[in-house]
């Protein structure tokens, strides 16, 4: 065999072996996708948005392309994302990027790995009140009938196991865990270095959305694990709400 057809030979080879080889990958990939637990979701992130608090991925599944938020998590194009869990916010409007999604899912378990589904991942307490920083850029109205932080912090023993009605901006959220919503608000109001309020409530929000609430408020609630809040308004009701 002359040089040429030993050339020509080897070339053709190599091409053989990268086909092969591009071939099991993309099959074994595509597996992954469609081999799924019920109720598991694999997506593949084709552009990437972040802010502040979430990171916004446009996302591919089956052929079909949409926005998915997950809380800020670093990212990039053609990476896997697994979930179950999530809530689908309409017309949804990121005042920090001035833009409105006409759909986007929170998503509140995102993973790189597949979770199996008689072993899920297990749930964790939302973080506690002291790591948040105050945002000066909130100055909500409070609305008649109700009352600031400000007020609730200072007349805290006039207020413990009355129903009450706050309004604020949401700076945290974490969506059913130990089947509750946690959400964290403030409103622009501080005593004494305290300016946020941790709420629990089963409806679907979303962060940067201003809400009013209307609950009880609890004192000094230790939910174990070192996680104490020293008030807490329970069982809320989301209305008037601004996105």
């Amino acid at each position: 065999m002359n040089k040429n057809k030993i050339v020509v030979v080897t070339v053709f080879l190599i091409l053989a072996v990268i086909f092969v080889v591009t071939t099991c990958f993309r099959g074994n990939k595509k597996a992954k996708i469609e081999n799924l637990p019920p109720g598991t979701h694999a997506v593949s992130v084709v552009d990437i948005i972040h802010t502040t608090n979430y990171t916004y991925l446009e996302v591919e599944e089956n052929d079909k392309k949409f926005w998915i938020a997950v809380v800020k998590r670093d990212a990039k194009k053609g990476d896997l994302v697994y979930y179950t869990k999530s809530f689908e916010m309409n017309n949804f409007v990121s005042k920090e990027l001035n833009r409105t999604f006409p759909t986007v899912f929170f998503v509140q378990d995102p993973s790189d790995k597949l979770v199996a589904a008689d072993n899920p991942a297990p749930q964790v307490m939302p973080a506690r009140q002291a790591a948040n920083t105050r945002r000066t850029d909130i100055a909500v109205k409070t609305p008649n009938g109700a009352i600031t932080i400000a007020d609730l912090y200072k007349n805290r023993d006039v207020w413990s196991g009355k129903m009450v009605s706050i309004r604020g901006e949401i700076v945290r959220y974490n969506f059913q865990i130990m089947n509750k919503n946690w959400v964290h608000i403030q409103d622009g109001t501080d005593f004494s270095g305290k300016f946020d309020l941790a709420i629990t409530t089963m409806d679907s929000l979303a962060i940067g959305q201003t809400v009013t609430f209307k609950g009880v408020i609890a004192l000094d609630k230790d939910f174990g694990a070192g996680y104490f809040y020293d008030i807490i308004m329970e069982d809320a009701k989301a209305s008037e709400i601004i996105r």
